[in-house]
């Protein structure tokens, strides 16, 4: 018998009745305001191009590593999923790997891909059942017909999403011809780009030679000169806020900064780029470069987001054959009180400055984020992030952050997606968990509902527009 598809109205919220009816009230409040989605990973070529996608695969499925790295777990070979390997996508039966999907879909029971796949199936598709094996043929012609469609293709979306502004991430050897190709359409869509200048900050990124030379022919400077690094650097910034950009973004092992006199940082730059590098010198070297960030952020005002935390492409006979990137990032333990003290000492206290920090290890929420940004007015706290990103960890963040840093010292939600067609959903499910843990506040006498109300409205869109720098 095939298994119905609807989505309960009541889903996240308490169970406890009379503090689900003040989640309810606190969620109509939010639930249709536009969508801010100032970090992510979708491909600004999807605007630039505005062409219809391709197919359920390459949509859904090829992409997403939140999926995949669930099928690879259990077996499944990223190869008949449609996963590009080092030599490219795969030839593959695109309908058996959908089915594979299919057949497979339990595994995700509990998992916000589960919540954010069904609302993409109810509210974008229009499906009242279940994937499951019985129905993947119906699901798979089903989304290629409609993907087919004027309404389906990028820009009508991102419309009926009702996104206000959405960031990509683009990296220093990036020539912005999407971003460029965008602007001159004369679409009113709203897509900007993100400054990440981690492969010619990352020493041990293999493809930071590559990187560091295209970086030189885009910004016609001496990049192996300290001086002329940082002033590519500074270019790079300016071509990308030329390009809408409004922050930067820094994917790190840790959170670790220095603070160097000029000539102790120019000599550990020349060690690198001379092959003469001493144990430790990568991870000082990107230390260096975050407190250099902040201080390019001061001179022209882009926000600077630190995401760090995460030990990237941890299987590595995985890399070897498929690159970065394939589901292999796995959380570890992260410092940031002492890590941080050099950029805080040196930057710390400028109000002009805005620094977003993220985390992958939950055990620092109370005892080292909330108090730091409960204290320094450069520091913000970015949404629960990643791995993180579900009902379960939303709601830890809020029970472990706000007694210290409140609610305004951190900055509502980003998706951080590559997956399209899931920012309503991941958006939804943040408002909807917000809206309860602020519920319960009201039930418990320790909130009035109208400033519960004020609160989710700046959590869903005040605070990361304000974040960000958007408006």
């Amino acid at each position: 018998m095939t298994k119905l598809l609807s989505l309960n109205p009541d889903r996240l919220f308490p169970a406890e009745a009379t503090t689900r009816a003040i989640a309810r009230r606190l969620y109509e409040e939010v639930r249709a305001l536009p969508i801010i989605s100032p970090h992510g990973h979708t491909d600004p070529s999807w605007f630039a191009d505005d062409a219809p996608f391709t197919d359920a695969v390459d949509l859904l499925l090829a992409p997403d590593h939140y999926l995949y790295r669930m099928l690879y777990s259990q077996g499944v070979d990223l190869a008949d999923l449609g996963v590009p390997d080092r030599n490219g996508a795969p030839n593959i039966d695109r309908r058996k790997a959908w089915r594979i999907f299919a057949r497979n879909f339990r595994l995700f029971r509990g998992t916000p891909s589960s919540l954010w796949l069904n609302h993409v199936f109810a509210e974008v598709f229009g499906f009242d059942v279940a994937l499951e094996e019985t129905t993947s043929d119906l699901y798979y012609d089903r989304i290629n017909e409609m993907l087919a469609r004027a309404d389906f293709k990028p820009r009508a979306l991102f419309e009926r999403f009702n996104i206000e502004v959405l960031a990509t991430t683009e990296g220093p050897a990036d020539t912005l011809e999407h971003h460029a190709k965008i602007r001159a359409s004369g679409w009113s869509g709203r897509v900007i780009t993100t400054y990440r200048p981690d492969p010619v900050v990352d020493v041990e990124h293999e493809a930071f030679g590559e990187a560091m030379q295209i970086f030189a022919a885009l910004t016609g400077q001496d990049v192996l000169d300290w001086r002329g690094y940082l002033a590519a650097h500074r270019q790079r910034r300016a071509d990308f806020r030329a390009a809408g950009a409004t922050a930067t973004d820094h994917g790190h092992p840790t959170a670790r900064t220095l603070d160097l006199a000029p000539v102790q940082a120019e000599a550990l730059f020349r060690r690198i780029m001379t092959g003469k590098a001493e144990p430790g010198d990568a991870e000082a070297f990107r230390a260096q470069m975050l407190t250099e960030m902040a201080r390019m952020s001061l001179e022209d005002g882009m926000v600077m987001q630190i995401h760090a935390g995460s030990s990237r492409n941890h299987n590595r006979p995985l890399l070897k054959s498929h690159g970065r990137d394939k589901g292999a990032d796995i959380p570890q333990a992260t410092e940031y009180v002492n890590g941080l003290r050099p950029l805080l000492d040196r930057f710390g206290n400028e109000k002009a400055l805005n620094i977003i920090l993220f985390t992958l290890d939950e055990t620092v929420y109370s005892r080292e984020l909330a108090p730091l940004a409960g204290h320094y007015p450069s520091l913000k706290l970015g949404p629960a992030w990643w791995f993180h990103d579900s009902p379960e960890g939303m709601m830890r963040f809020r029970e472990q952050t706000t007694e210290t840093a409140g609610f305004y010292n951190t900055v509502g939600f980003n998706d951080d997606t590559r997956a399209f067609l899931s920012i309503p959903a991941r958006h939804d499910v943040a408002r909807r968990v917000d809206c309860a843990f602020l519920a319960r506040l009201v039930a418990e006498g320790r909130l009035d509902e109208d400033d519960a109300a004020q609160v989710a409205g700046d959590l869903a869109y005040a605070l990361p527009k304000a974040a960000y720098r958007l408006s």
